[in-house]
């Protein structure tokens, strides 16, 4: 749905409004205070290090320092190291352990004995104390070392002693030593120049996915549209990626600040600054030492990724506008009309009573017309969501309301209900950090699903957005909203509240990247949650924790695996749900920022993530939708959604961009083998579906700043076109060989890593496949119900020409309706594929575990498809002369005529092999 922002010349409105009415502070570097020393340092009873810090000398800048403070470190893992430091009295806010499961530092200490330095040089060491002095603390990967006075800590790799992280902070340092105060917290590391950090999201970044030294990197779940670049958007996920490049081998860690209250963070290309507005520091490192060993470690401690459906890989159309049911129907026919893969139709608020969620107007979608169309798309395989936005309407005859009240549900402020206002006027909102919320929740979709049986949810505007500021009231003797005019405009009568901390806090993030207020167009920071928490501290997990109630009302209906969209994330998010990058724009820059985006939300453990195809806000152009699609279709999450207010831009409304579309998804329903699996991979691991090239070649430097091609799995490369006017496009090839999908007799030999322009006509994306890998295909179709009924190939790569080689892939086949996601007899069938070839003799064969599922559904491999050896003819064993074989020559670039001999394609058809039964053959080629 659109943002507060109803386009983007509004958007910059407001934006020049509120940078003229704000203060901004001084961009003047101060260093604050002078640190805080070590006074006491022991060994915990669980191998962990417990210290207290003091502070050295008080100060009032951005309020009073907090004198004592309780330092913890442990190795919670060989590759994960925890620093967690708070006040040593005072229990201060985190991240919930109930909402975000994790180990607990131990309970603060009563009373704390302070003694002088001199006064402990005198004193043995008893029991589990350390001496000050002692300063390592070593793990399996990581070392920890700390300095006393002033305290400062780093994080050392073990194996080659590179440093990490390092919090120190000398004369010539930009920053300041460590800064611990109830409303500001402050902390760097230095850097080495050449480092290349990822993360620190969510922003639309106009340098591509690396960090770019002095951009603003703001964290603060905020309804802003994605068209404002740089700025603080609807998640708030504050984790990098560092890689590192050392001698030709290559090291990436990963650092996690597990903090919800809003931060600044300033990173110069030589250290890296946080600054934020209260909680705790609680600091993890993760050892790596690749890019999928760091997000892999990452998963593990914030949860795996959720496993999504198998029709969620196919493609989906939504529109905010599609008025009544007769036009959701006319959108499935005409895709189908025009030949274009289908999965699943949306819609967003049209199919509600008053904009009010869990309801159905009874005039434009009424419920037996519904209810008809349901069960027509559904007896295909086809599938329908809807979307909910968390304000509640206040309506005395409203039920969502009537139960929400009576169940005490909503976030208060002053004792009240907070009165906010979105699509339907005046709102409440859901407090999701309530049991009884949770539990209310998920009722009110049981309710909902009785009256629609909808197959996924999309949560939206749950940052949380507010059209107004401040308190607010319902006016008396007008009706707000009144029906005329934009519906984002802010009718109750309303007063700003900046009277508390909470709400005019001393240090201003760069909110909005304005300084707006934290509270502006959202919740008062004022507002208390569940047990008295305050807005303050929990407004950027409002999205995650009402993902979570989502998640458990919409898999307790029927206990099959939820499909859930949400546009909030926060750290361990990808649990629960899918995400989409929010109200983009139809321009070139937009589609170039999809992909950056993609790329950062597969590093932060939401691999389930895509763009808005074509472009939210108006108005794409026909060719860039054209090149759009043939991005988005490689998108885990692959949507066309568009404004109200935008012309219809469904994939069929140009023909040229029609025939883009049946290219790309063709192909895009080919391979959902290969994207489930990568989904199950991202279940087990945490593995993104889509990657920048360094994740499969972290040595080769050249690929550490590219945002214009990524990776699905290991193996697949999008080099897409995202400049207008092209039909040529300039791709990275990483070293080896790269096979062309479309085309398999074409391909690429990269020998040491190399930019190569391919041609790219107006309906081509180049695909390419690398070597030594296996990957299981079908044959595409208009549902994936029905391509995942067709035949299976296999797609066999070798390096061009190589007299011996070695290739793998595996396949990952279950009832998808399962809320688990595992291998289990009966229910999923896992296989790994081999192929080696040794002086001519070429082998493929499959190791099949749980084969009962896939031979039960009948699944078979028809082809498989041998790329890059050489030789005239394969001479088969006697028992597979039912085979259809052929022998194709390969036109690879970069492959130089040595003359030797010719590369070729070996093309196996009608094998008719069970997916459930090992498979072994082998042959000869001969010349």
């Amino acid at each position: 749905m659109v943002s507060l922002s109803p386009s983007p010349l509004v958007a910059l409105c407001l934006l020049c409004f509120l940078a003229f009415c704000i203060p901004q502070s001084s961009s003047a570097v101060t260093k604050i205070g002078l640190g805080y020393r070590l006074i006491s340092i022991e060994n915990g009873a669980d191998g962990a290090l417990v210290g207290t810090l003091q502070v050295k000398q008080s100060n009032n800048i951005y309020g009073a320092d907090i004198p004592l403070l309780r330092f913890y470190a442990k190795h919670e893992s060989e590759n994960r190291l925890r620093v967690h430091v708070t006040d040593a009295k005072n229990k201060r806010w985190e991240v919930p352990y109930d909402l975000l499961p994790r180990e607990q530092p131990p309970p603060l200490k009563q009373s704390i004995a302070l003694s002088s330095s001199s006064e402990k040089k005198k004193k043995k060491k008893k029991n589990h104390q350390r001496s000050v002095s002692e300063t390592d603390y070593p793990g399996s990967e990581l070392v920890l070392t700390y300095t006393s006075d002033p305290f400062s800590f780093a994080v050392k790799r073990k194996s080659n002693g590179d440093t990490l992280f390092n919090s120190s902070s000398d004369d010539t340092d930009p920053f300041s030593s460590l800064v611990f105060k109830d409303q500001y917290l402050e902390i760097s590391t230095k850097l080495p120049r050449d480092a290349s950090l990822y993360g620190l999201g969510e922003n639309s970044q106009t340098h591509g996915i690396k960090l770019y030294p002095n951009d603003p990197y703001t964290l603060y779940t905020t309804d802003i549209a994605a068209i404002n670049v740089n700025a603080d958007l609807y998640g708030s996920h504050p984790v990098y990626m560092d890689l590192r490049n050392e001698g030709g081998k290559a090291y990436a860690h990963g650092v996690l600040l597990l903090n919800s209250n809003g931060m600044d963070v300033f990173y110069t290309g030589t250290s890296l600054t946080y600054k934020v507005i209260g909680g705790v520091l609680d600091f993890y490192f993760f050892a790596g030492p690749s890019p999928l060993n760091v997000v892999d470690q990452y998963t593990s401690l914030i949860g795996r990724p959720a496993p999504m459906p198998y029709w969620a890989f196919g493609f989906h159309q939504c529109r905010w506008g599609y008025h009544n049911l007769s036009v959701i129907e006319d959108v499935v026919e005409n895709y189908q009309k025009a030949k274009i893969p289908l999965d699943v139709i949306w819609t967003d608020d049209d199919h509600m009573d008053g904009k009010k969620d869990f309801t159905l107007n009874p005039v434009n979608y009424p419920r037996p017309k519904l209810l008809d169309f349901l069960d027509k798309i559904h007896s295909i395989g086809m599938k329908y969501v809807v979307i909910v936005d968390p304000g509640i309407a206040v309506n005395a005859s409203y039920g969502v309301y009537q139960r929400g009240m009576a169940n005490d549900v909503f976030i208060k402020h002053d004792g009240d209900p907070f009165l906010g206002q979105v699509w339907p006027g005046a709102v409440h909102f859901p407090d999701f950090l309530n049991p009884k919320t949770v539990s209310w929740w998920g009722d009110e979709i049981r309710r909902f699903h009785e009256l629609v049986p909808v197959d996924g949810l999309w949560i939206d505007m749950n940052e949380v957005s507010n059209f107004c500021n401040g308190k607010c009231t319902i006016p008396e003797g007008r009706i707000c909203p009144n029906g005329t005019g934009p519906g984002w405009i802010c009718c109750l009568d309303c007063k700003n509240i900046t009277n508390t901390k909470w709400d005019d806090p001393p240090y201003k993030i760069n909110a909005s990247g304005i300084m707006a207020p934290v509270g502006y167009k959202t919740i008062v920071t004022s507002a208390v949650h569940y047990n008295g928490v305050l807005e303050y501290d929990a407004h950027s997990l409002y999205g995650f924790s009402q993902s979570i109630a989502t998640h458990k009302g919409l898999q307790g209906i029927e206990g099959k695996r939820p499909f859930i969209l949400s546009r909030s994330t926060y750290v361990g998010s990808g649990k629960y749900v899918a995400h989409w990058t929010g109200d983009n724009q139809g321009t070139w820059e937009n589609l170039r920022y999809s992909i950056s985006t993609m790329l950062n939300f597969g590093i932060f453990g939401i691999p389930m993530v895509g763009s808005d195809i074509c472009g939210f806000y108006p108005q794409p152009t026909e060719e860039l939708c054209n090149r759009w699609i043939e991005v988005g279709a490689f998108y885990p999450f692959s949507r066309d959604h568009a404004n109200y207010y935008s012309p219809r831009q469904e994939l069929y409304q140009w023909e040229s961009v029609a025939e883009s579309a049946r290219n790309a998804l063709g192909m895009r329903y080919k391979i959902l083998p290969y994207l489930y699996t990568l989904n199950y991979e991202a279940h087990l691991s945490g593995a993104p579906i889509a990657r920048p090239l360094f994740f499969s070649f972290p040595s080769f430097t050249e690929s550490y700043g590219l945002s214009t091609q990524f990776l699905l799995g290991s193996s697949v490369m999008v080099s897409p076109v995202v400049e207008q006017g092209q039909t040529q496009v300039k791709a990275l090839f990483p070293p080896g060989t790269w096979y062309n999908l479309f085309d398999m007799a074409h391909g690429v030999v990269s020998k040491e890593g190399t930019y190569v322009t391919l041609d790219a006509p107006l309906h081509v994306v180049n695909v390419h496949l690398y070597q030594n890998a296996i990957l299981p295909m079908q044959q595409g179709g208009m549902v994936s119900k029905d391509a995942r009924t067709t035949p299976f190939s296999l797609i066999v790569t070798f390096p061009a020409g190589a007299k011996e080689g070695e290739a793998q892939g595996n396949l990952f086949l279950d009832d998808d309706e399962l809320p688990e996601m595992k291998i289990a007899s009966g229910s999923s069938t896992y296989i790994d594929f081999h192929a080696t070839i040794k002086d001519g003799t070429v082998r493929v064969w499959s190791q099949v575990q749980e084969g009962k599922f896939a031979l039960d559904k009948g699944w078979v491999i028809d082809s498989i498809n041998v790329l890059g050896v050489t030789g005239s003819k394969a001479v088969m064993d006697v028992s597979e002369s039912h085979v259809n074989v052929s022998i194709t020559e390969q036109q690879l670039y970069g492959q130089g005529d040595d003359g030797g001999s010719k590369v070729v394609m070996v093309g196996m058809n009608g094998l008719n092999i069970p997916v459930g039964k090992n498979l072994d053959i082998t042959w000869k080629m001969e010349s």
